[in-house]
């Protein structure tokens, strides 16, 4: 029940990060300060550096406090920004409210998926995250609904109809949503968190560095993708925006929700064999997504670049059910959340500047295919670390 409460507000939580980018031409035909792609660049990176930062933060909370308060006060604050979003005139204005969603969103996903694998402590933890992360994906793809939209209506409306619709789940999962077994009582409470003493339990332990450097090289490719696969589709392809958004969310997220679900299978049944069944999962995965990186960059045509985006989207599945699972399986519990926005941080901010540098390029004609390829090298490189990872902590019984 946990899992399945939580799977909107993942679905919500993508969903308004992808509108941004989904609608980038209504935006700046509305917004004339917004003087070129590099100051659009910014307005998705200032969202994921402030993100990034935060995350750390974010998680501490989560372990340190309570992780079902976190989930849901983060969803009721990024509501109210993405309402806040379609009533902006002004470039400076849409950088702040960026940078406030950046604020609120950072304190979601150490949260929640360390409140699942709460729930889950034994075989079935990579199928629940798994299950989850579909909902990313899911608001991913009808994030590309939002061009059509901003056709038919405004790009305005997006954010002011889905900003309404996260207060009003906000106060769904306050009713509905309960603590997990060990905040519960049922098991034993964890020993305090402080920071200090968190910040050294996890960057002493070299598993827990090579997982932070694995987690963040593919994780560059991802944010090409996400951020500027719109506008690579459009200029190659010779897409209006509403198909261009809609291609370059709904194929890959399809995809993605698919590669989620069939890897968390996977990964839980490989466990059962071998210890560093899920580490070889995600790999596999994001061997898969460099390839596909590659063929996007070079396709000769648009069904083939339709082809490169679902197997993209099936590999980056593989590895984003098991990142989670993976870290479970490095450090204690009560430093979950927090090792998780250590990722996002290092992940998301190096992300960041991948997406204005992409903005740079192609202010100055440089081609995306010569990024594409950069990026899957860097995803092949994060394969060659994370199996030099051993589990330090024992694989999950059946429960």
């Amino acid at each position: 029940m946990a899992v399945g409460l939580l799977w909107p507000v993942a679905m919500l939580n993508y969903m308004d990060r992808q509108m941004l980018s989904a609608i980038r031409p209504a935006i700046r035909a509305d917004i004339p300060s917004i003087a070129n792609d590099q100051d659009f660049g910014t307005l998705m990176a200032v969202f994921m550096w402030v993100y990034a930062f935060l995350s750390p933060l974010g998680g501490f909370v989560a372990d340190r406090f309570n992780r079902r308060w976190t989930v849901i006060g983060s969803l009721f604050v990024w509501s109210v920004v993405t309402w806040l979003t379609g009533h902006l005139h002004t470039y400076s204005q849409l950088l702040y409210c960026r940078a406030a969603m950046g604020i609120s969103e950072a304190f979601y996903m150490p949260a929640a998926l360390a409140f699942i694998v709460d729930f889950h402590p034994g075989p079935t933890r990579a199928r629940a995250v798994g299950f989850h992360q579909s909902g990313i994906y899911a608001g991913m793809a009808l994030g590309g609904i939002s061009g059509y939209i901003a056709q038919t209506s405004s790009w305005r409306d997006c954010f002011t109809w889905f900003g309404w619709i996260g207060v009003a789940y906000a106060v769904v999962l306050m009713m509905t949503l309960r603590n997990p077994p060990r905040e519960s009582g049922t098991l034993k409470p964890a020993p305090p968190v402080k920071v200090l003493a968190t910040c050294r339990a996890l960057w002493t332990e070299p598993a827990f560095c090579l997982l932070v450097a694995y987690f963040t090289l593919p994780a560059i490719a991802g944010w090409m993708m996400k951020n500027w696969l719109p506008t690579f589709l459009a200029d190659t392809f010779d897409l209006t925006p509403g198909p261009a958004g809609l291609s370059a969310s709904g194929y890959i997220q399809i995809a993605s929700l698919v590669g989620v679900l069939l890897g968390g299978v996977v990964a839980d049944y490989w466990l059962r064999h071998q210890v560093r069944g899920r580490i070889f999962t995600s790999a596999s995965g994001v061997l898969l997504l460099a390839a596909a990186l590659v063929g996007v960059g070079h396709a000769w045509s648009f069904g083939a670049a339709v082809v490169f985006m679902i197997l993209f989207g099936l590999g980056w599945g593989f590895f984003d059910c098991n990142s989670m699972p993976i870290l479970c399986q490095t450090v204690r519990p009560e430093h979950r959340a927090t090792g998780y926005g250590f990722m996002n941080l290092v992940s998301i901010s190096i992300g960041a500047g991948a997406t204005v540098l992409l903005g740079w390029m192609r202010d100055h004609h440089l081609r995306f295919s010569l990024a594409f390829s950069l990026g899957a090298g860097l995803a092949v490189l994060g394969v060659l670390l994370i199996l030099q990872v051993k589990p330090r902590l024992p694989a999950p019984q059946p429960i």
